[in-house]
Parts: structure tokens; sequence; C-alpha cells
């Protein structure tokens, strides 16, 4: 197992800075998930970790050692790729077992090491196959097994499974974090899926436009977003986030929905102070008569979960998703009101889309760093 230090990462590249200074610890034994969309420099942070990629600032420390100036192979890491990587012509055992000849690790260990991780991966009827005679679920298990040989002390993993269809995502999700539990060891994954990094992850890195947004355990973040961009990332249907004006003290009202006011208790902020209000479609709840404050919309777009229904709805010029019941039958007419559980309400600053602890403590937009800076 590896402790993982990173300090004041960046990566340039012609000039360019694509990684803004990345400041991460690590410990041993963690299963952390980068996640982030696509360019937002996640893969490029793996490799460099790995020592496939050059710093161009910082440092990366692996147990207390500062590795930048050390070879990917006296790392002590192993790295599984998207694509699997293996060789058509050699069989499960011989792709397997690769790396350890190539280290020049005797026979007999070589195949005791190979025999340990089939079992582990359920490959040992499999050994003397090769990769066209296997699905894609068992390429990618031998592309874990040629890293468990190894017995590194960090485990990389570059987006694994995005080659595979849905169903087999989410059995070889299963097949990772019981791999990672009966191993123990410290483990770094790159995915643009949020559901796949909330399922996996001890610990989420959420990465945008190559800095990190927040770093914390899944239900922390999903609970408590730092910003918009988190806010909107995790979480499918995606939070709601509507413009919206404090009115006066304790009350705010949606932007361009007349009649709108939402209490919220600690709002100290001045009269026409401009906010970002955020709720999670799961949040809000099919109001009755007594429910106060509401929302009343026309549903544009229903989409069948199985276990739920969501309703995508208009409200004013805004879009907003709502999570109903399974069964749930709307009117004629289209509309529904939606009510606003006490404590469901998430805000974030309009300029800067930081999240705001309690509108008491709100300061201008001009005070606050600026991220995007």
């Amino acid at each position: 197992m590896a402790q993982l230090s990173l300090s004041g990462l960046r990566k340039s590249y012609a000039g360019k800075q694509v990684l803004h200074g990345v400041d991460v610890e690590i410990n041993q034994g963690q299963f952390v998930v980068i996640v982030g969309p696509s360019g937002c420099g996640k893969s490029t942070l793996l490799r460099m970790i790995a020592g496939l990629e050059d710093i161009t600032e910082g440092e990366i420390a692996i147990n207390g050692q500062v590795v930048n100036d050390l070879d990917p192979a006296d790392r002590g890491c192993a790295m599984v790729f998207q694509n699997y990587a293996l060789y058509p012509h050699m069989t499960v055992a011989e792709n397997i077992a690769y790396p350890l000849k190539i280290a020049r690790i005797a026979k007999s260990e070589r195949e005791r090491r190979v025999r340990e991780a089939a079992g582990i991966l359920d490959l040992s009827d499999y050994l003397d196959r090769r990769p066209a005679q296997l699905s894609g679920g068992q390429r990618q298990r031998v592309a874990m097994g040629r890293a468990i040989v190894r017995e590194p002390q960090l485990f990389l993993f570059d987006e694994p499974l995005s080659n595979l269809d849905a169903k087999l995502r989410v059995s070889m999700r299963i097949e990772i974090k019981r791999l990672h539990k009966r191993l123990a060891a410290t483990s770094i994954f790159v995915t643009h899926d949020q559901v796949e990094a909330m399922t996996l992850a001890d610990m989420l890195i959420v990465m945008n436009g190559g800095r990190v947004e927040q770093i914390g355990a899944p239900a922390e973040i999903y609970d408590r977003p730092a910003s918009t961009f988190v806010a909107g990332f995790m979480g499918a249907p995606a939070m709601n986030l509507l413009p919206a004006t404090i009115v006066e003290p304790g009350l705010i009202a949606l932007d361009g929905v007349p009649g709108t006011s939402i209490r919220i208790e600690g709002c100290e902020a001045a009269p026409g102070t401009k906010l970002t209000f955020g709720i999670r479609p799961e949040d809000l709840t099919v109001a009755t008569g007594d429910d106060s404050p509401a929302l009343s919309g026309t549903v544009d777009l229903v989409e069948e979960l199985g276990s739920s229904r969501a309703a995508y709805c208009s409200i004013g010029p805004h879009e907003l998703a709502i999570i109903l019941p399974k069964g749930f039958a709307l009117n004629r007419a289209g509309r529904i009101t939606m009510g606003i559980p006490a404590g469901a309400v998430h805000l974030f600053d309009e300029a800067n889309g930081h999240r705001l602890r309690s509108l008491g403590e709100y300061q201008p937009s001009e005070t606050q760093e600026d991220v995007s800076a």
C-alpha cells in the first residue's frame, strides 16, 4: 500500500496551462476516484502520477519519497488502461506474466503469481486462451491481472470500463470494488461517469478545467456540493439551478417567476442580492394544498426510470426536474405543484458559483476568491 502526496502540480503544453496547481493527500488503502468531464485534466493527472507525463511544476511523493525524476518502472505503480492493451499473439497466462518476464523474475515465481492472480479474477479456466477468444469483461480482467502480479504500491485505472456495455460495466464495478477490498491496495480510478464515481469511491476528487473543484466522500459531495459545477455534475438528473434574488431578509424569489417566494432561515443579505437557488429533483415533493412554499409548473417530458419517473417541468422561463413516485399519474392538463422541504435548498454565489455556507455570512462576490482567475 502507498501514501500519495500531490503538491502544487501544474502541467503546460506549448505554453498553455492545463493543470492549475493540484494539491491532494491520498492515504494508504484508499480507493480514490477522479471524476470530471472530458478535457478537465483527470487522465493527464493520472499519467503524471504514473510517470508517463512530465511535470511542469510541483511534486509527487509516494510514501514520502519524491518521484518526479523516477522512471515509471521505478515508481511502484501498475496501470490499467481503457483499451486493455493485450498482446493478441500471447495466451492469457503469457499476457499476465509479461511484466514479470521483462523484470527477469524467475519462472517458478512468475507461474505462482499468475495462478494467484487468475484465481482472484476467476480466470483460471482461461489461461491457455488468447484475447480474441475472450469477452470484453474477461479481457479487462486479464489487464487487471497483469497489474496485480506486479504487486504494486499503487493501482492506477484510466477509464477501464468505458469500452464495456452498460450491464457489464455494473458487474465490473462490483468486481473492482471486491478486488480492492481483498488486496487492500491504494487505488486511483479515473472516470467521467458520475454514477461510477459515486459507487466506487472512498474519496472523490471532482475536477473542472484543470482545477480541483471539491474533494470529499461521495455522500458529502452529493449532499453539500462546493459549487454550481459540482451540484450540476454529480447527480442524475442534475440538481435544479435557478437564478434568484433576495427580496427581503429571510425571503428569496426566483427570477422570472412572479409570485414565487421561498423563506430561508438565516437570510440576512440585503434586498436585491443575486444568488443561484439549487434543489435536487428527488428533494422536491408533490405538493398538497398545505405545502408552503410551492412551485407550480407544466410538465413537458416524463422519463420512465422503472422504480420512479423523472418529470421535466416549465416554471416560467426555467426548466425544473422532479422525481415522481412509481405509478404517479399527472392530471390531464399536465400541471404539477411542487413543495420545497425545509433544509433541502442549496444557495450559491451567482458570480463565481461558490456555495454559501449561510446567507447570514454572505459577502459580495468581489471580496471572494475567484477560482476561475
